[in-house]
């Protein structure tokens, strides 16, 4: 029998450190750290490795909870944990779309854009007033802030402070910007000169039919060498 081969990035370990304790995820890729972190689990960074802990203050039960959890995320996506027998279990959720990977698929469709009025339409889906994704993003900020406000710990107004000062300054700028691309390209109705559309024919018998994508610009044409010059008897 052929055993699967195991790649670096998607193994990890799950256990408690025998000597601090604590709940310790190592390894894995970016994906992996992810999945972690939407889990539960608090990444550190060090010089010379990064890795992920679970939050203080939680009970043994709490801990067990959240690493079983962090377990089963892991494997329902391929990923192969070594953990401590506590943590294993034969249960895992349902794989579903993250918010993360549905806005990325916004750039995917910039790639493949062929106009001006394409990448307008997406850029129109971050900068749009009322419920675009920059708006969200400031309201997220904002009730943050709100949320600091309530807090009793002596860095929590300085950190309501700061959150605002990202969502009024930062935010805005790049906001600012964005709909200021998206309006320049909306009005151009313009083609994108690297970019065509191509047709990839296949058979009518093909279940595929003929696909639309962007191709990339054709090569170069590389210039032609001068002509040869043979010099003439020297007087």
């Amino acid at each position: 029998m052929t055993l699967p081969v195991r790649r670096p990035g998607r193994v990890l370990t799950i256990r408690r450190d025998p000597r601090s304790d604590e709940v310790l995820a190592r390894g894995g890729d970016p994906e992996a750290h992810g999945i972690l972190q939407r889990a539960g689990f608090v990444p550190v960074v060090r010089l010379r490795e990064t890795y992920h802990r679970a939050p203080t203050d939680l009970t043994v039960d709490e801990e067990t909870r959240l690493a079983t959890e962090a377990v089963a995320r892991l494997r329902a996506v391929g990923h192969h944990v070594d953990c401590d027998e506590g943590f294993s279990t034969e249960w895992r959720p349902p794989r579903y779309l993250l918010l993360g990977a549905q806005v990325a698929q916004l750039a995917e469709r910039i790639r493949e854009a062929t106009t001006t009025d394409e990448v307008a339409e997406v850029l129109t889906e971050l900068t749009a007033s009322h419920d675009g994704i920059l708006a969200a993003v400031d309201e997220i900020l904002q009730a943050t802030a709100d949320f600091h406000d309530g807090m009793d710990d002596t860095a929590d107004p300085h950190v309501a402070r700061r959150l605002r000062y990202l969502a009024d300054e930062r935010l805005h700028v790049i906001h600012t910007d964005l709909i200021h691309t998206r309006n320049n390209l909306a009005d151009r109705h313009a083609a994108h000169p690297g970019r065509s559309t191509c047709a990839e024919e296949v058979p009518a018998t093909e279940r595929e039919r003929p696909a639309v994508y962007a191709c990339p610009p054709l090569p170069r044409a590389v210039p032609a060498s001068p002509p040869h010059i043979t010099p003439g008897p020297r007087r």
